[in-house]
């Protein structure tokens, strides 16, 4: 092995635990939060934006209802969301990102919980982990990748269901029209099912509902139904432990 490769493995070596200190960051920051939400959307949407009129009124309605707010802590949507949960007097939290571009937390967070990471899937396993629903504006490529990642997640069973609520009809129904039409009918990458692990709506009172509803019957579910078994058994960092996979002894022919 070269001098190149020893140094190329020792810094791979170490940079793990930089990572494992994220996750401990993340975990001693968020597990006493109690039930929460992750709100998520674009950071280019501007205060005069009727979604971020909406996004501020989101984050008071859910911290009325006793849910932290947790979004990526940047601008646009975000800002909004944890200006509302702010100014409610609730929990407002922020997961922010270390960018090639530089990125300036927003000043509604609650000071406790602005937390900053340097990896994505660290940062996406604090979303999924501590909340109980997800609402999510407008947005880009990071929005698409958390709705995705959500449908797969919970198409798999590797998370428990929960609520995921898009905002605006307008925004998400192309999207939708493309999966079922598309995803669905042309190619059946998806089952009918699948169809029904979100929802969109333009009403913020049934994006909360919704939510809300959710998190009672699953309180209630878990006073009646305790975990156990491995399909349902939660890992540390929010998801199943699942079944292991089974692998066939005889080969299929070539």
């Amino acid at each position: 092995m070269s001098i190149e490769d020893d140094l190329r493995l020792s810094r791979d070596t170490w940079r793990m635990f930089r990572i494992l200190s994220e996750f401990v960051d993340g975990f001693e920051a968020l597990n006493k939060i109690g039930p929460a939400v992750s709100v998520f959307g674009s950071a280019r949407t501007k205060p005069d934006d009727p979604f971020y009129k909406q996004a501020v009124d989101c984050g008071k309605m859910l911290a009325k209802k006793n849910f932290a707010v947790i979004t990526g802590g940047g601008p646009g949507i975000m800002e909004a969301a944890n200006k509302g949960a702010s100014k409610a007097g609730g929990k407002s939290i922020g997961l922010n990102i270390s960018l090639p571009m530089e990125q300036h937390a927003n000043p509604y967070i609650t000071d406790e919980y602005s937390l900053n990471f340097k990896y994505f899937f660290v940062r996406k396993v604090m979303f999924v982990k501590y909340a109980c629903g997800f609402v999510i504006f407008p947005g880009g490529y990071g929005t698409m990748d958390e709705f995705f990642e959500s449908m797969t997640l919970i198409q798999t069973l590797k998370i428990d269901p929960f609520p995921v609520v898009c905002i605006g009809h307008d925004y998400w129904d192309g999207l939708v029209n493309w999966m079922r039409k598309t995803m669905l009918g042309k190619y059946g990458c998806i089952s009918p099912l699948d169809l029904n692990l979100f929802s969109v709506t333009d009403d913020l009172d049934e994006a909360i509902k919704i939510i809300s509803v959710c998190h009672e019957q699953k309180k209630a579910l878990a006073k009646t139904h305790p975990p156990g078994s491995p399909a349902t058994e939660q890992t540390a960092e929010g998801t199943r432990v699942g079944i292991e996979p089974k692998h066939d002894l005889k080969r299929p022919p070539m």
